[in-house]
């Protein structure tokens, strides 16, 4: 089956070109279209996107606000944040709200189709490299406090669990972890799920990032 993905951003230019990039797509369908975060719900609500790709910064309700009211959703479909800058400290709001991952507009064709299919699948779209310059963009009273509450809620895991999370820090896709720790790719699954669930975070993408918040990639 296609997978249905809604394009949220204020430029039509921007919208325009991407639905004729994923066009492209066999296994890829353009389900909708919205021009601001404000028509965002309803626009979910209308065509059962798998992925939402979300413009930031956007003149109404932004991506960031858009992004959290989604993830609410008990139905939420995957987001993935769409950003002019690789160090754009709304992108690291977006990711920590709940986003799948976030491109560059400026991304080549292929690695955007390829990041739809991944958000798609539960995997991540999430650069190790970029992502720690985001949090170092944004770092400072608050990093510590972050710091101590990771690695608190680290403590709580197995070791195992504590190994494929640090993987997903890494930005390890479900067989790169199961290669390098020896699981079947459902094994690498179930431990993914037993640490979202035990974490209480809702992808793969906060789990990286408490990874990095508890010092765990330095």
């Amino acid at each position: 089956m296609s997978i249905r993905v809604l394009i949220v951003d204020d430029d039509p230019l921007v919208r325009a070109g991407l639905s004729m990039l994923l066009a492209g797509a066999d296994d890829v369908a353009i389900v909708g279209e919205a021009a601001d975060g404000a028509e965002v719900e309803a626009a979910v609500a209308a065509h059962r996107p798998d992925v939402v790709l979300m413009d930031i910064r956007m003149p109404k309700v932004d991506g960031l606000a858009a992004t959290e009211a989604l993830r609410r959703r008990p139905d939420a479909p995957q987001v993935i944040v769409l950003t002019t800058f690789d160090a754009d400290e709304h992108v690291l709001g977006a990711l920590r709200a709940g986003a799948g991952g976030f491109l560059l507009k400026d991304t080549p064709p292929a690695e955007i189709v390829r990041a739809v299919r991944l958000v798609a699948a539960g995997e991540a779209m999430l650069s190790p490299g970029v992502t720690r310059r985001l949090i170092d963009h944004v770092s400072g009273g608050a990093a510590m406090d972050r710091r101590h509450r990771a690695r608190a809620l680290l403590d709580g895991l197995t070791e195992r669990e504590r190994e494929v999370a640090v993987a997903i820090g890494r930005g390890c896709s479900n067989a790169d972890i199961g290669r390098d720790l020896h699981l079947s790719v459902a094994t690498v699954k179930a431990h993914v799920s037993r640490l979202l669930s035990k974490l209480d975070l809702n992808n793969r993408v906060q789990i990286a990032l408490l990874a990095h918040d508890a010092g765990e990639l330095d």
